[in-house]
């Protein structure tokens, strides 16, 4: 189990990472996880899917009208607008947290499914659910309070600081996967101290990983996204894994229930 000081000190003390022996052995990790990837994807849409409905089904809703109608009426658009009620406004909000939290515990339990698969051991569909519990919902609804302070303004002072921040901020959930016990700010500033000293590296790969995904996004008319869109949380995975690595000390608390071959 890394202790704070013991996490920092292995970033300080690591060594030169090659961005192509990582950028292939995320290729390589991939073949073996691309069943949960999709997985991970599918169930984030089931969870973001009543929010979806809540938005847009109303809308949908006007427009079928108006074209029963035969125009269309921006003024009925305006009035039905102008009337949502601030409970409704209200319930989308609390909406957008609650589901986002959840898509943020399925993100750090999938971290934990590349760890398993990486080390050959047996998973299963209850897995993506390890952090989905109320102890960890907490920490992952503050992580992504946190995400959002963080992220907002930096994009509000031109983009240029965004630029930096987004590094840390994608291992948020990388080290909350794998340090559970850290306190939020000592996630936060795991991160930030793994993300600034291998800001470099980890930016390369999310373009180069980004731009591979979206390639084959397009010539398969999106439905690669589906199957591909995981793999870019491999290349931070494995920089942490050769940045911080594993205890090898197995939590058995944590293990029960498990198996492994």
């Amino acid at each position: 189990m890394n202790t704070i000081t013991s996490f920092l000190e292995k970033v300080n003390n690591a060594r030169q990472l090659d961005f192509g022996s990582i950028f292939s052995e995320a290729i390589e990790l991939y073949k073996k996880t691309w069943v949960q990837g999709f997985l991970l994807q599918v169930f984030t849409i089931v969870i973001m899917l009543p929010l979806i409905i809540v938005l847009y089904i109303p809308l949908i809703g006007l427009m079928v009208a108006q074209q029963d109608s035969g125009y269309n009426d921006q003024e009925a658009l305006n009035t039905f607008l102008g009337g949502m009620s601030l409970i409704y406004i209200l319930f989308v909000v609390i909406g957008v947290f609650v589901l986002g939290t959840l898509s943020l515990a399925l993100q750090a339990s999938f971290f934990r499914i590349i760890k398993r698969m990486d080390h050959n051991e047996v998973v299963s569909t209850s897995d993506f659910f390890h952090y989905i519990k109320g102890k960890h919902l907490s920490k992952a609804f503050v992580l992504m309070l946190i995400s959002i302070g963080i992220v907002i303004p930096s994009a509000l002072l031109c983009y240029i600081p965004l630029i930096y921040t987004m590094v840390p901020v994608s291992y948020f959930m990388l080290i909350f996967a794998f340090n559970p016990e850290f306190s939020t700010g000592e996630i936060v500033k795991a991160s930030f101290k793994i993300g600034t000293k291998k800001w470099g590296i980890t930016i390369a790969l999310f373009i180069v990983s980004y731009v591979c995904v979206m390639v084959i996004s397009m010539i398969t008319c999106g439905l690669g996204s589906l199957f591909l869109q995981a793999f870019l949380w491999h290349p931070i995975y494995l920089i942490y894994k050769k940045v911080v690595g594993f205890d090898e000390t197995t939590n058995a608390i944590e293990e029960i229930g498990t198996s492994v071959e």
